[in-house]
């Protein structure tokens, strides 16, 4: 699944549920948030996250919070795919 793009901010979560095999109820029972939250963030429809539910998802997910959201400025994201295409 590819990460969903929200200006310079680059939502990985569902790429990376994806490749572990794990589904929305088990992850959203295991941090202790909705399913429908749950989707929401997966797809970059929410304002924030709180620090908790970042946290929680990382220990599930033994990762770092920048597996899950990244910083791509919009120049480094053009000139990738600039060269992506050569």
């Amino acid at each position: 699944m590819p990460p969903t793009e929200h200006g310079d901010i680059i939502v990985n979560l569902a790429r990376l549920m994806e490749e572990r095999g794990i589904t929305n109820v088990t992850l959203a029972e295991a941090v202790g948030i909705s399913t429908v939250n749950l989707s929401r963030l997966k797809n970059g429809h929410v304002q924030g996250i709180r620090w908790d539910t970042l946290a929680g998802i990382c220990t599930f997910l033994k990762c770092q919070p920048g597996d899950i959201i990244e910083h791509k400025p919009e120049e480094v994201a053009i000139s990738q795919t600039a060269a992506d295409d050569a």
